[in-house]
């Protein structure tokens, strides 16, 4: 099992920034890649980005050049580093991770006003 708890969720002007962190403990070693969806009222879960192991980073268009994933393997934890944030940015974040199963997180709030 691998339990995920996100943090740095808010409200915030466009133009400006955000990071949310995603802490994973439990069977870690299980882990091959981490990253993030999001989900906006009244729409499906939208995936954002993802890290691998080997520190491969990939990025939904909508978010490229604008977010930026890292790791802290010290401290089991992925960072979502979110500049130039718009309105549509608006969304329920949650982290995930890939094992033989997909864990999830339980969603932190973003709220970009305009």
């Amino acid at each position: 099992q691998v339990q995920l708890v996100e943090s740095g969720g808010g409200l915030v002007q466009a133009g400006g920034s955000l990071r949310l962190s995603c802490a994973a403990s439990g069977n870690i070693f299980s882990i091959n890649a981490m990253g993030w969806y999001r989900q906006a009222p009244g729409k499906q879960r939208e995936w954002v980005t993802l890290i691998t192991n080997s520190g491969n980073r990939n990025y939904a268009d909508s978010v490229k050049g604008r977010f930026t994933i890292s790791r802290d393997n010290t401290k089991n934890t992925v960072y979502l580093q979110m500049n130039s944030l718009k309105p549509e940015d608006t969304a329920v974040y949650y982290c995930y991770a890939n094992s033989i199963v997909t864990y999830w997180g339980q969603g932190t709030q973003v709220t970009i006003s305009s």
